[in-house]
């Protein structure tokens, strides 16, 4: 991998892939450039697909103390490699984090989001309230293996495989990013959707959920792409909270195509 200085001294790892218009990956919580992968191998044909490592992810520096805006900055650093105004498709929290670069004056036109975790209800701004409590516990005493089960639980993964996880050479491979479930918390802030900073976003976005994932989740996401100004949402028959690259990538490739030449012209 190569890497590209952010603007507080990290070094921040990327990888491209093929040629023509370039798109970037944003990965999502306990995701690394190689997540990524599978989805950036599809859309290399058709795109220049740039991976990269998070900060305190995989290749990647890290900074203390953390700031959402320090993200901004990286994902700004990568898009500078590529230069011009490059497409990007962010996941759960990359999403967001997409989302908030966007609003802070990334230069992006085309701009994909695949279910960022927020929350329109009272019951889930108090869950989102308590599990952050609780992963901060977890961090500050060193409990990496607890932070990675509480994330893995409040998403819905079930006890059994879980288990399973635990004795599979994943699990180490998890709590060695651990601590940055903390920045993916940073980035939802209270887990509402940030309706007036979102006003700013100017960039043709499409957001997508899952036909099987939770009706709560489906109905955020809706709410999201009406706050965005040019925002649209699309629904993914089959898929749950992380869909199969195949069939992500012939809809980022259709909307990416579609609308790049008129997002050029905007």
């Amino acid at each position: 991998m190569d890497k590209t200085l952010s603007r507080d001294g990290t070094l921040i790892a990327y990888r491209c892939r093929g040629e023509g218009p370039p798109v970037i990956l944003v990965g999502g919580a306990l995701g690394t450039a190689a997540t990524e992968a599978p989805l950036a191998r599809l859309l290399a044909p058709r795109f220049q697909v740039v991976t990269y490592d998070r900060r305190g992810r995989g290749a990647s520096g890290d900074s203390a103390p953390y700031a959402v805006e320090r993200e901004i900055e990286d994902l700004t650093a990568v898009a500078a490699v590529v230069g011009g105004r490059p497409s990007v498709f962010g996941v759960g929290a990359g999403g967001a984090l997409a989302l908030e670069a966007q609003a802070a004056g990334l230069p992006v036109d085309l701009l994909a989001v695949y279910e960022p975790p927020y929350t329109s209800c009272i019951t889930g701004l108090r869950s989102k309230a308590d599990c952050t409590a609780r992963l901060h516990r977890l961090l500050s005493a060193g409990n990496r293996d607890g932070a990675v089960e509480l994330f893995l639980s409040v998403t819905g993964v079930p006890d059994d495989l879980i288990a399973r996880m635990r004795s599979a050479p994943v699990w180490r491979s998890l709590e060695s990013v651990a601590h940055t479930l903390a920045y993916d918390d940073a980035l939802l802030g209270d887990g509402t959707v940030p309706v007036e900073r979102f006003a700013s976003v100017t960039a043709r976005t499409l957001v997508v959920s899952g036909g099987f994932s939770p009706a709560s989740t489906r109905t955020v996401t809706r709410l999201l792409a009406d706050t965005l100004p040019r925002g649209r949402h699309r629904t993914l028959t089959g898929q749950t909270r992380e869909p199969a690259p195949q069939v992500i990538a012939p809809v980022l490739a259709e909307f990416f195509t579609r609308n790049v030449y008129v997002g050029q012209a905007t």
